[in-house]
């Protein structure tokens, strides 16, 4: 299939070089293979928040084109990308999105949401948990949170920062949050610069309504 390659750019407040993230995106029907405005949002709060990532060790679930993953890697952070292992195709370009970026360091690995595998109990501590646009099927939605759930559980310190577009006003997480003992904090998009149709270097595509939420374990 057909493949095209997309730059993000993140630029400095300084006289240093810009940050320069390329996606490898497939003309395939998958949801999974493009980069969505979750993406992008998800990706400027990262890269507002670049000296909270540096050093520590993110993790992001069902990663696709894997930018904020990507863009974490580059700001200093460990990370580990992940995505469906009923997907194949998205674990492949989440590793041809390292290939093009230069990012040998960064693992892949094969994490089904709502499923605990051998892998995820030997995975390291994990500081960041990143998703975006995780929350696009309703019928998704708990084992998303279950997911999370089990990480944080893991890592009680751990936060989980995840943008969702609002496509339908009846589709809500509020009582599935409530059920896995989590809390929620909604982050206004203009404190990290997110209220703009460009981001990135580039326009983001369509009208959308993204929120940006962060998610911790209730005891936290």
């Amino acid at each position: 299939m057909q493949c095209r390659f997309k730059t993000f750019r993140f630029e400095r407040k300084d006289n240093e070089e810009p940050v320069e993230v390329k996606t490898p995106e497939v003309l395939d029907p998958s949801y999974g293979m493009y980069t969505w405005p979750c993406a992008v949002v998800l990706a400027q709060f990262i890269w507002h928040n670049r000296s909270q990532v540096a050093g520590r060790h993110v993790l992001e679930l069902g990663a696709g084109t894997s930018l904020p993953g990507i863009l974490a890697a580059k700001c200093g952070a460990t990370v580990t990308l992940t995505d469906s292992c009923h997907l194949p195709r998205c674990l492949d370009n989440c590793r041809r999105s390292c290939e093009v970026n230069d990012m040998s360091e960064v693992k892949v690995l094969g994490v089904t949401w709502g499923q605990v595998s051998p892998a995820m109990l030997t995975l390291p501590p994990v500081d960041v948990i990143l998703g975006s646009d995780c929350f696009y099927d309703p019928k998704d939605f708990e084992d998303v949170l279950a997911t999370v759930y089990f990480f944080l559980q893991k890592n009680p310190q751990a936060k989980f920062w995840t943008t969702y577009q609002e496509r339908c006003s009846d589709w809500s997480i509020e009582s599935l949050l409530k059920r896995w003992n989590l809390t929620c904090v909604h982050i206004p998009l203009a404190l990290f610069g997110a209220d703009s149709p460009s981001l990135g270097g580039t326009d983001l595509p369509g009208n959308h309504t993204i929120q940006m939420l962060q998610i911790t374990t209730t005891c936290s």
